[in-house]
């Protein structure tokens, strides 16, 4: 840049901000709280007109012509930005023809000198609390920017992520923006994505692989190229999966973006009897073909079919499930199995009957010909316990909705308006934290020994096994069977086979008669 070949730098106004635009409400109403005087000195010009110049205060010192800086920032009480000062836009301030200012000039060598000096005003200056709303003095700098992503990642909104900063900080004056320029900063965010918002999501996936061989994601486009379908696992899902994999639930019924895209969680119990992620996919649309190319994806990442899915009765997911984890590529098919609690939830029987009782009911009431009740009996082998109690990790998930929970976990976390990218941070969010609390069963079960009730070697052993969420039920279990379980009658043993009658104390008027097979060490209820 050449000396002397720059133009002058005009600059309006004062110390207090942009004082050659004035709100048109405080010229009507003619004056506010604070003094005028406590604020500025004016001097009345022969006609009546005010002009007003500032009450300095401390070091501050009066520029005058002709004085020299080394550069622009010496010369501004704030680094000088060109861009911010030759911005316009809509304000409900207007322009009253000020002609304060303060021209510098170029003097070459990285120098410059105060050209001219008008320090009169012709407006009131802001006053002490007036100075927040003035726009020189409200900046979103790099911690309030933080404030206000973080917060969005765990579902806070603009609002209350500035009132948030605001007791930080000890005032509203001392912010350094009000509630608009936080709104206006999530608002430059959303337009800042704009229509890229399912490419930036592809491209963090692809970023994620480079660094992570084990992550696992695939997407479909539709001739449009709108996204439209997506699945995605990371390396702990995977390791989760192998360890607490045997019996998974499905759900796809949330919302989470402003696409409509439903986010469908491949859901687990682990050790603590706590909901773990394995996977999760967003889907465009609810049918045979979407789900079945979730699933098939599932078993690609995961190497192996669940033992048993566990979904609700949607048509597609029967089917889905079928075509994906079926016997196919030296595969163990999966059993598929409904879930009780939704089942439950249309029942108004709420407590959880034998099968001969729900037979005896369907009889009494003369419930044969309702069609819902007689599809639930004629299925009852996919949702009542009784038929899959031998499998695997599935007592902890049969009776409980886990989906639905995590549906209202994911919850906290997102919103119907978020865009991908902004889905995407609220889930990594989400999981950091499933996660995390993890962590304190973990410590509790290594370092704990918890408290057994009885001298019984069994409690002992089940108290150093098994982890502690999981010990407390089999010590109930262990204490209920010694002490509320009466054997009222014992066969002798022939072929092998022992016939017993035993009451539970706690169930009146009923006998239980169990076989034991002594060659097979197998024990069956009747």
């Amino acid at each position: 840049m050449a000396g002397g070949d720059r133009s002058d730098i005009v600059v309006g106004g004062s110390s207090c901000g942009d004082s050659s635009r004035i709100n048109s409400c405080l010229i009507s109403s003619g004056g506010s709280e604070v003094s005028e005087s406590s604020v500025a000195d004016y001097i009345v010009s022969p006609g009546g007109m005010k002009y007003y110049f500032p009450s300095y205060v401390g070091d501050i010192s009066v520029p005058f012509e002709n004085q020299v800086f080394d550069n622009l920032n010496k010369g501004f009480n704030d680094p000088y930005d060109e861009k911010k000062a030759l911005k316009k836009r809509c304000t409900v301030f207007q322009r009253c023809g000020c002609e304060a200012k303060m021209i510098l000039k170029y003097m070459g060598d990285n120098k410059y000198f105060i050209k001219t000096f008008v320090e009169l005003h012709n407006h009131p200056l802001a006053s002490e609390t007036g100075r927040q709303f003035v726009k020189a003095n409200r900046e979103m700098n790099i911690s309030l920017r933080t404030i206000c992503f973080d917060a969005s990642k765990v579902n806070i909104g603009v609002s209350k992520s500035f009132y948030f900063a605001k007791e930080m900080a000890g005032g509203y004056g001392n912010v350094g923006a009000n509630l608009c320029d936080f709104r206006n900063f999530s608002r430059d965010i959303k337009s800042f994505v704009g229509e890229r918002d399912g490419q930036m999501i592809i491209d963090k996936f692809k970023v994620i692989q480079e660094t992570s061989e084990s992550f696992y994601f695939a997407y479909e486009v539709d001739f449009d190229g709108h996204l439209t379908k997506l699945f995605w696992v990371d390396a702990i899902g995977q390791r989760n999966f192998e360890l607490y994999g045997d019996a998974v639930s499905f759900d796809a019924t949330f919302d989470t973006n402003k696409y409509n895209m439903i986010l469908a969680p491949f859901t687990g119990v682990d050790k603590h009897d706590k909901c773990v992620t394995f996977a999760a996919c967003l889907l465009s649309h609810e049918n045979i073909e979407d789900y079945t190319w979730a699933f098939d994806h599932f078993v690609k990442a995961m190497g192996r079919n669940p033992v048993v899915i566990l979904t609700d009765q949607c048509p597609a997911m029967k089917v889905a499930v079928h075509n994906s984890f079926s016997d196919k590529n030296c595969l163990i098919a999966s059993k598929h199995r409904l879930c009780m609690w939704h089942i439950m939830q249309k029942f108004r029987i709420k407590r959880l009957m034998s099968l001969r009782e729900l037979d005896e009911v369907l009889k009494e009431f003369k419930l044969d010909e309702h069609n819902w009740l007689s599809d639930m009996y004629s299925i009852r082998s996919s949702w009542i316990p009784s038929f899959f109690r031998d499998d695997p990790m599935f007592g902890l998930i049969r009776t409980t909705s886990r989906s639905e929970g995590e549906n209202f976990f994911f919850g906290q976390f997102h919103r119907k308006r978020d865009t991908l990218c902004e889905f995407w941070l609220c889930f990594q969010s989400a999981m950091e934290r499933q996660r995390n609390e993890t962590e304190r069963p973990n410590h509790e079960s290594k370092t704990c020994i918890p408290e057994t009730l009885s001298t019984w070697f069994i409690e002992d052993d089940a108290a150093t096994l098994f982890t502690r969420a999981i010990f407390y039920t089999v010590q109930e279990e262990i204490i209920s069977s010694c002490l509320d379980m009466q054997i009222k009658r014992m066969s002798e043993e022939i072929n092998g086979v022992t016939h017993l009658e035993i009451r539970d104390v706690k169930v009146k008027d009923k006998l239980f008669k169990v076989t034991f097979f002594t060659g097979f060490k197998k024990v069956d209820v009747l």
